[in-house]
């Protein structure tokens, strides 16, 4: 087999296979390159040496057995027999699932996370989206301080695992989606700088300087990117990737990263005939990132859109600090705005970073589904002080107003892992840095962080403390019990009704009709012939319906259909879905 490397700042380029160096050669059609030929069969061991130094992982390193900073070994991608086909389901009409690979079960394996699949086939999600899964240092992590980004982490069970685990998921009609880390490599285990100039001081970013996407060799480095993006979707069958914080991969060029990566996918899907996608996790409310290419858009098929959770959270919690501010001060209003314009700054006056953030959609060209919906994610839990979920402090009740309120909004839904049930465990940020510098400063570094805004550092928790990560792994005893079960049958019910119901997956934005009273905290909005209200109040709501009889299709509690007046009562905190009469 060819073994070759970009090392364009070398004199000598060796390769060490099992043991054994020998030389590589330059390539004398692709400057900064080195190639080959060894005879080496899946598993063999190799890194290379640049310039007499160390010995180093391959950049393209498929598996790292001893983790970042060892050997890579070779991965035969045909040996794997795959046992079904990718199920034929693009994002449209889909309801995904966050999942983080490490705390799902107690294991924290692809194994164990795939004897629990047919729960989420029965719960009916369309896609499991795994958080990061390229390796890390130490056991544990949350993945987004990953590097080598075309590898899989060991300790999950390194790509024969996730490929187990795709299979798996695809039996049962599942896809997944992966989430990857363009914009940073983790700051222990990177050893991309010594091969060549794959960052740059041009641009910074809050992990340092930023990947060169447009400075002197940015050529081979969009490409290395691209091409792990590829791979993914290629050798391990995953259906679409997630891409983490878009905004901080800064590029000035004229063809812009993303354009090229969303053309680059889109090829590969015509290619495989498979529905592959992106979708993005942006902090610009910038629809041009969803807009096709023929429309000079960055074609990516969807989008975070954190205006809806940031409305949907203040309007559950009442908390108004940083960039909650906004959307508290009429969190109702600020839910409506969202459910009906997709984006709630597009142009308004952003009181956070103190300017006017954000660009209005164009909703007659833009379906509902290019936006992602959610009330619960691994940023928005993990991120606080404590790792705690809504389940931490709303009732049963206002836990199931917010599952309508995502199951049935416009966009794509999504769920984090847990949620469906009221998962009382929490997920906290942990990690397990290796260099006892780092974990210090990490450790440090939390802490006063959370010290800033009021919080006795001795009540965070100690991130690599190994009760942090057991703490935030999923109880799965739980769901067997109430008000659990209560609960994950209720999101089992809205699933399916999103599922059944054709109104539910209109992609109409401009369609969508909200009415709601601040003050007696309740809201009601229509998807063609659905009605979808909720009560978010301690006290019961007179909600005026107008137009035809209705019927409860589905209700938190027992409630009666409106009468001839057309006024719903609902109980406090609680949430019904009515249809027509016929």
């Amino acid at each position: 087999m060819q073994f070759e490397v970009w090392a364009p700042q070398s004199e000598r380029v060796a390769l060490l296979l099992e043991g054994t160096t020998r030389a590589l050669a330059p390539d004398p059609e692709r400057p900064g390159w080195w190639a080959a030929d060894a005879e080496a069969t899946d598993g063999d061991r190799y890194g290379f040496v640049l310039d007499d130094g160390p010995v180093r992982p391959d950049p393209r390193s498929a598996r790292q057995p001893d983790g970042p900073d060892g050997l890579s070994a070779v991965v035969d991608h045909t040996l794997h027999d795959w046992q079904h086909d990718p199920p034929e389901r693009g994002l449209r009409d889909a309801v995904l699932y966050e999942l983080h690979v490490g705390t799902f079960t107690r294991e924290g394996t692809f194994d164990a996370a795939g004897e629990r699949l047919r729960h989420l086939a029965e719960l009916g999600v369309t896609h499991v989206e795994l958080l990061p899964v390229c390796p890390f240092p130490g056991r544990h992590g949350w993945g987004y301080e990953g590097v080598l980004p075309w590898a899989v982490h060991e300790p999950y069970g390194g790509p024969a695992g996730l490929k187990r685990f795709v299979d798996r998921a695809h039996g049962m009609g599942i896809g997944v989606v992966l989430d990857v880390v363009h914009n940073h490599l983790g700051p222990s285990g990177n050893h991309l700088p010594a091969y060549g100039p794959y960052f740059t001081d041009t641009h910074h970013t809050p992990w340092g300087a930023a990947v060169n996407l447009d400075a002197a060799g940015s050529d081979e480095v969009r490409a290395y990117f691209i091409g792990s993006a590829l791979a993914w979707l290629r050798d391990h069958r995953i259906d679409g990737l997630r891409l983490d914080a878009v905004h901080a991969l800064r590029d000035t060029r004229a063809y812009a990263f993303l354009e090229e990566l969303s053309a680059a996918v889109d090829a590969l899907a015509d290619e495989t005939g498979r529905p592959l996608f992106l979708v993005a996790e942006s902090d610009l409310n910038d629809p041009r990132l969803t807009t096709a290419r023929e429309r000079n858009g960055l074609g990516v098929d969807a989008q975070w859109n954190d205006d809806f959770h940031h409305a949907l959270h203040t309007a559950l919690t009442g908390e108004s600090q940083g960039y909650y501010a906004d959307f508290a001060v009429s969190p109702l209003s600020a839910l409506a705005k969202t459910l009906t314009h997709g984006f709630f700054h597009d142009g308004t006056y952003s009181s956070f970073r103190g300017r006017t953030h954000g660009r209005p959609i164009d909703r007659v060209h833009t379906p509902a589904h290019r936006l992602l919906g959610y009330a619960q994610t691994h940023d928005q839990i993990g991120n606080r002080a404590l790792g705690d979920r809504l389940s931490a402090t709303l009732s049963p009740g206002l836990q199931a107003c917010a599952a309508a309120l995502t199951l049935t909004s416009p966009f794509t839904p999504m769920l984090f892992m847990g949620e469906e049930w009221g998962a009382r465990t929490p997920w906290q940020f942990f990690t397990d840095h290796q260099d006892p510098e780092l974990a210090q400063a990490v450790r440090t570094g939390r802490r006063r962080e959370f010290a800033a805004h009021g919080w006795d550092a001795e009540d965070i928790p100690d991130p690599q403390d190994p009760a942090t990560r057991d703490r935030s792994c999923l109880d799965w005893d739980e769901p067997a019990t109430e008000p659990h079960a209560r609960v994950l049958a209720w999101y089992r019910r809205l699933v399916a009704l999103r599922r059944e119901t054709a109104d539910l997956t209109d992609p109409d934005l401009a369609a969508v009709r909200v009415a709601y009273d601040e003050s007696k905290r309740w809201l009601v909005f229509r998807r063609g012939d659905l009605r979808v209200a909720v009560n978010l109040g301690k006290d019961p709501a007179e909600i005026p319906l107008q137009g035809d009889r209705t019927r409860v299709l589905a209700a938190w509690d027992d409630v009666a259909a409106p009468g001839a007046d057309g006024v719903l009562s609902l109980p406090p905190e609680s949430c019904a879905l009515l249809a027509p009469v016929r």
